[in-house]
């Protein structure tokens, strides 16, 4: 928690309390010798609280969360801001230009963390948004969407084991919380290894723009600054109580060709339900994709093609599914669940 007192230098920007600052953190030309910066936008409030970043674009191809952010700079909540709150809209400046997931040199920007300030363009970007935006930072929240042609149900993954990290990811509100272990070279084992928490929020395709998952991801994060105190509480919120799910799993397709009748993202499913079907393209053959367990499509391939081997479906399994099926439903309305897991 940073004294107000305290000046909070990001780039060569210094901020003030009570100041709203853009900040331009120059990042790796391009070939034209056409500047380009990482924009970072930074809010204090004139007292005392916490840090708060939220970032979104690491993949340059995953929307949802600048969109996210650009509503978020708009609530006139932000006045009443205690502490700090800096965005990030797009990290991965490069790959969102190119509307790709990667950097240039074909590295992905969450798998080069830490970094080297003498590395490749993707090391050299993580250096710098780890000494310029995560060393500042007390908390961090992380946007995301699926890949191409991958959905994504809305929900946060998260060391649970953290009980700090566990009570930001059932303030944030997503209907499903999923306990995840860091993967190396990711923003998010970085940010472990500093003992700061952190929470990655999924929802949607990348290059597209998904409406409930920008609407619950938004509501997500001022939650979560509400529960840090950094706004003021609101009777009004509306917040959906997450289920945490026990297990997640991936079905494969068992065939290659056609994929049809395929199970809809948040369906409940039973062991041993068809969720689809693979065909060949003149339909003389037919292969059934069955359940192997019940649980709730958390993802899913939107391709209707597949080869033997492709992920077709995300299923995650929960103690108790019909809780977890009313979580999922009130996406739809936008209603809280009266009892939390």
């Amino acid at each position: 928690m940073k004294n107000p007192d305290d000046i909070l230098i990001i780039g060569d920007t210094q901020i003030r309390a009570g100041e709203r600052v853009s900040v331009d953190l120059p990042v790796a030309d391009l070939y034209t010798s056409t500047s380009l910066s990482m924009p970072v936008k930074v809010i204090r409030g004139r007292k005392a609280g916490p840090v708060l970043f939220v970032s979104a674009a690491i993949h340059g191809d995953e929307l949802n969360g600048v969109e996210i952010i650009r509503q978020l700079l708009k609530r006139k909540i932000l006045r009443s801001i205690r502490g700090t709150l800096i965005v990030i809209p797009v990290v991965n400046v490069h790959g969102f230009l190119d509307q790709s997931r990667y950097l240039p040199d074909r590295r992905d920007l969450n798998r080069s963390f830490p970094g080297s300030s003498k590395g490749s363009i993707a090391a050299r970007l993580a250096s710098l948004f780890l000494r310029e935006i995560v060393a500042k930072a007390d908390v961090g929240i992380d946007l995301h969407t699926g890949a191409v042609h991958r959905s994504n149900l809305p929900q946060i993954r998260a060391n649970l084991d953290d009980p700090e990290t566990l009570d930001i990811a059932r303030a944030f509100g997503a209907p499903v919380v999923v306990n995840s272990n860091t993967r190396d070279g990711s923003l998010r084992a970085c940010a472990a290894k500093r003992g700061m928490p952190m929470l990655i929020y999924e929802a949607g395709e990348a290059l597209r723009l998904d409406e409930t998952g920008i609407r619950t991801g938004l509501r997500g994060v001022l939650n979560v600054m509400r529960s840090m105190h950094m706004l003021p509480a609101s009777k009004a919120a509306s917040r959906i109580n997450p289920v945490v799910a026990q297990s997640t799993r991936w079905i494969r397709a068992n065939a290659s060709g056609l994929v049809a009748g395929k199970a809809k993202l948040g369906s409940t499913i039973s062991k041993g339900q068809l969720i689809a079907v693979i065909s060949d393209p003149l339909g003389e053959e037919e292969t059934k994709v069955i359940a192997p367990t019940g649980g709730i499509v958390i993802g899913r391939s939107n391709l209707p093609l597949a080869h033997e081997g492709d992920a077709l479906f995300n299923l995650g399994t929960f103690k108790n599914m019909p809780k977890a099926s009313t979580a999922v439903e009130s996406l739809a309305s936008d209603q809280p669940v009266s009892k939390p897991s």
